[in-house]
């Protein structure tokens, strides 16, 4: 015989079932699981970054065990016999400690490595991907703005993780930092003190940059992406256009289990794949370059991509200072200050000048195909184009040496090419897509097919509808979610 004590539910399901009662957890968990997600490919290149952040704050962890702060000067005696001997700062030599000495170190170095460039990759293809189908349009301004603030975060963070080692290359890269801060006119010398604690070079920029690195840039990330995430959730996803898709629903697969998996799975082919760049790719070899010098400079010094179109940009800006309310504007204040100043504030305004200048301030949920915004396709062209000829002219040097040319020379054509190469693919890319959009590209009809009739003549009849890989005619998942 069973008693009412028998026929209670476990301790477990009572504490589960009281503190349910009290949150109404279960409803939201459930609301979650059912949460549509598009079906679309290109919405997995934010996830691409999210991940490879994951990695980043796997590996930096294990890094952090290892990796002393410090400008003390001190003589190596370790594995690595070309260095023995060699004066070096802590910061350096822990660095090739951890190469060298540290079980998977270097394994680890090369993975956090691979996955800060992979990271900022990720956001700026998805940042594009945003821009040219106009998924920033209302309602999600703010979660642009959002975007727009890790891009620039995480570019600062990937040049002061970069810069921890103090080898030639990074040092040679915080040299240039410190002088475009010094270009700043009125507070560009207290800046320059402030920032790096005293006249370059000084005993506590590597300290102060470990913990920008490792505890306020990633704070302040990790934030930022749990408010674009919530924001993302709130607003519910944009999608393309196609039968069955409208905007007032969301067509496509539910969290759990069938967006999960592709998750689960996406997540692990993104480690896979920089763990194996890690082990099977050399990036950042430090122990080439050797300790930092400051009387010295290493040919050939480009720093890692995302830095390139300002390395350029520097390469590439004329000799010119002007003299303004009685203060130097020194050269290296355009290309190293104004310039990114007007690239990330263009880039955060664009919602509002597209919307200002079209006059459309009705909320969206539908994406637009590049080709059906000829204009704001263009200007994205001709962006995109800019930067980067400006990234390849970091490497006017190299060129130089490998073409036998006048690095003077090869300057003059990149400066030609940033003017003029612009506008002319600008073009190209307006007429494209007025092109496309006046054939109606997507939407051909079907062709016509001869059959015969009756009476033994021919007639032309229209066959079956095309399908495209444009998906202007999909066929519709069974699921949506209403908005």
């Amino acid at each position: 015989m069973t008693t009412d004590k028998d026929s209670r539910p476990p301790r477990l399901a009572r504490v589960a079932r009281w503190t349910d009662d009290r949150l109404a957890a279960s409803r939201f968990v459930r609301s979650a699981l059912d949460k549509i997600f598009p079906d679309h490919w290109s919405f997995m290149l934010g996830e691409i970054a999210m991940y490879s952040f994951v990695v980043l704050l796997l590996t930096g962890t294990y890094l952090t065990f290892f990796f002393v702060p410090s400008l003390r000067d001190v003589v190596y005696q370790g594995p690595y016999a070309p260095l023995r001997g060699v004066h070096m700062t802590e910061a350096y030599k822990s660095t090739i400690d951890i190469s060298f000495s540290v079980r998977a170190g270097l394994v680890m170095r090369q993975i956090h490595h691979w996955a800060a460039i992979v990271f900022i990759g990720a956001i700026l293809v998805h940042v594009c991907r945003v821009f040219f189908t106009g998924a920033f349009r209302r309602p999600r301004e703010l979660n642009w703005i959002v975007g727009v603030a890790m891009l620039v975060l995480a570019i600062v963070n990937g040049f002061a993780g970069y810069s921890l080692p103090d080898d030639l290359l990074s040092g040679t890269g915080l040299r240039v930092a410190y002088s475009i801060i010094l270009s700043v006119p009125v507070v560009g010398t207290w800046s320059a003190f402030l920032i790096f604690g005293g006249a370059y070079p000084a005993s506590s920029i590597i300290s102060r940059l470990f913990v920008v690195h490792i505890l306020i840039v990633p704070a302040l990330i990790v934030g930022l992406l749990t408010a674009h995430l919530a924001i993302m959730w709130h607003q519910k996803h944009t999608q393309f256009g196609g039968r069955g898709r409208t905007e007032d629903n969301v067509v496509g697969s539910p969290l759990w289990p069938s967006y999960a998996a592709k998750s689960v799975g996406l997540f692990s082919i993104t480690a896979a794949v920089l763990a194996a760049l890690g082990g099977l790719a050399q990036v950042n070899p430090i122990w080439i370059y050797g300790p930092y010098t400051p009387a010295q400079v290493s040919s050939a010094s480009q720093p890692d991509w995302y830095m390139g179109w300002l390395d350029g940009a520097l390469r590439v800006w004329p000799n010119v200072e002007i003299r303004l309310f009685h203060h130097t504007v020194g050269n290296t204040f355009f290309p190293g200050v104004l310039l990114p100043g007007i690239t990330f504030t263009l880039l955060a305004l664009w919602p509002f000048l597209e919307a200002r200048f079209t006059g459309d301030h009705e909320p969206h949920h539908l994406l637009d195909r590049p080709r059906d915004r000829p204009f704001r396709t263009a200007m994205g062209v001709a962006a995109l184009t800019f930067y980067v000829v400006l990234f390849a002219a970091a490497g006017t040097d190299v060129l130089a040496v490998y073409l036998h040319i006048s690095e003077n020379a090869i300057i003059w054509t990149f400066r030609a090419l940033a003017l003029g190469l612009p506008p002319i693919t600008a073009w190209v890319a307006h007429r494209l897509c007025r092109e496309l959009a006046a054939s109606k590209a997507g939407k051909r009809q079907p062709p016509n097919i001869i059959v015969r009739t009756p009476d033994g003549g021919y007639d032309a009849r229209p066959s079956a509808p095309l399908r495209t890989d444009s998906g202007i005619e999909p066929e519709p998942t069974p699921l949506s979610e209403r908005g």
